[in-house]
């Protein structure tokens, strides 16, 4: 295979020449006023008076803050799924369907021509930053392994397309770039993910592959499945000769990046991106704890929140001519798939404004996703409930927290501290578990997904307290009173070990 990295090392330089002259607040509004004038006679844009706006002030004066459900609610949910000229130009002819709202089981992200193209534009800057860093590097030379979801897309009507984001970007890959893909179309069609990654395993022994991108617990996953075939041990080196560059993105890294290290050695490069179904966000173009470079000239706009004023009435909107370092922020965008002044429900915290990096520093709800599985609160809640009733077991209060696997081959789960009035007896947990882990498959796309098969999570474990251990470790805790809740998501791993050595020395 021709080796294309001295063109893409080329092309680095001269990208990041144009990022180190770039006046980012100037970027940013000369972005937003060219959406702005491309989406003027769409519905959206007259409802806003788009044709008025000329800065930045304008835009925020005329567009209010909504979230995904507002602008299903009024926009999208009625034409679906024909937007014509609705937020954005065109008909949209592609919808990322993602899982984890409130809603339903699913939600629809707008996916235009436009930002398709910006996400291609995203993915060629990664390699670009790592080709200049890496002078050796050859990472053109061999396959790119896209450990993604299924690329079977749903055809909504005529046109129209619906379907995991990953699958909607081989779709739109360019002709000349599909000798780089893999796998084979026949296995990234697969559901069943259980059976995608032994196939990929399996077949992925006779390919020189340079590049792999996925979500962390997926490519510990098949990374163990390639070892048990190579006769249960195995380095990168040894299972990738050719790996040049692991790009991983989706979930907080820190628990995985040992495992990763040990794994990758010296022999490859880790970088880490921050994509989402709106957009391609961030990435990482120095070193780790230097955080993810906001990308300010590719199809989108940003607006920061301080999260403390979200729910306000009147919340301050800032841009990138005012953030500051050290703030937590909501973070709103506008795109060139007909978002605006969209609440993303991320939250980040800038390590520098020059240039803007950021760190992404949870979610504006709570929000369980140690593994990809995006558990909503809500979700958790009516899985508990129904167990509970289901066994005649009334639950006082409950946590859950992820426990992340130790070692090689193990898999991580949920874990829910449960208080119950009475406590059931083994049997009637067994059930309850059971009966939590259906219901969050009923209700979760992504949760079912890694719970296929038990393969990408392990069953949740329930571990019973006394009543009274909730009570008391608020108290303990300087939170007891009508004020203060329970929290049901803990993500914060010191609190939810805290909580569990607790609990162990109530019982």
């Amino acid at each position: 295979m021709i080796n294309f990295t001295p063109l893409l090392r080329a092309y680095g330089r001269r990208r990041r020449a144009t990022l180190a002259r770039q006046d980012a607040a100037a970027v940013q509004e000369r972005e937003l006023l060219s959406l702005v004038k491309r989406a003027e006679n769409t519905q959206f844009g007259k409802d806003h008076n788009f044709g008025s706006i000329s800065s930045v002030a304008d835009f925020q004066s005329a567009v209010p803050l909504r979230d995904y459900h507002a602008f299903w609610d009024e926009y999208w949910q009625k034409p679906f799924p024909v937007l014509e000229n609705v937020s954005w130009p065109g008909r949209m002819p592609y919808f990322a369907v993602t899982s984890g709202t409130t809603s339903g089981t699913s939600k629809y992200i707008p996916v235009s021509h436009q930002m398709n193209r910006a996400n291609a534009l995203a993915g060629l800057d990664v390699l670009a930053h790592h080709a200049v860093h890496h002078p050796n590097s050859r990472a053109m030379g061999g396959k790119g392994l896209m450990l993604g979801g299924s690329t079977d897309l749903v055809q909504e009507t005529s046109g129209v397309y619906s379907g995991d984001l990953s699958g909607i970007a081989v779709k739109r890959a360019p002709w000349w770039s599909k000798q780089f893909l893999f796998p084979p179309l026949e296995i990234a069609l697969l559901t069943d993910w259980e059976e995608k990654v032994a196939r990929i395993a399996e077949a992925a022994r006779d390919i020189d592959v340079s590049i792999i991108t996925g979500t962390p617990s997926w490519l510990l996953i098949l990374f163990d499945r390639q070892k048990e075939l190579a006769g249960g041990d195995g380095d990168a080196r040894a299972l990738y000769p050719k790996l040049d560059l692991l790009v991983h993105g989706g979930v907080n890294f820190k628990p995985y990046r040992e495992r990763f290290e040990s794994f990758l050695g010296d022999h490859a490069e880790l970088r880490e991106v921050y994509p989402a179904s709106e957009g391609f966000i961030a990435l990482q173009d120095e070193t780790p704890d230097d955080g993810l470079r906001l990308l300010l000239d590719n199809g989108l706009f940003f607006e920061f929140v301080p999260l403390e004023e979200l729910d306000s009435s009147a919340p301050t909107r800032h841009t990138l001519a005012n953030v500051a370092p050290g703030v937590n922020y909501a973070l709103v965008l506008s795109s060139c798939a007909g978002c605006w002044a969209y609440v993303i429900g991320d939250t980040v915290r800038f390590v520098s404004t020059d240039p803007p990096r950021v760190l992404i520093t949870g979610r504006t709800s709570y929000f369980l996703s140690a593994f990809g599985e995006h558990v909503i609160e809500e979700e958790l809640e009516e899985a508990v409930t129904d167990a509970a009733a289901a066994i005649s077991a009334p639950v006082t209060d409950f946590s859950v927290g992820a426990v992340y696997p130790e070692r090689e081959g193990d898999l991580g789960r949920h874990l829910f501290v449960v208080e119950f009035d009475v406590e059931p007896d083994e049997e009637a947990l067994a059930r309850f578990s059971g009966l939590v882990d259906q219901k969050l498959s009923d209700l979760n796309d992504d949760y079912r997904a890694h719970r296929s098969g038990g393969f990408g999570m392990d069953a949740p474990e329930i571990k019973p307290v006394v009543p009274g251990t909730f009570a008391a470790w608020m108290k303990k805790r300087g939170r007891l009173g009508g004020q203060n809740k329970v929290p049901r998501i803990i993500n914060d791993q010191e609190l939810f070990e805290g909580l569990i050595v607790f609990a162990g020395d109530s019982g």
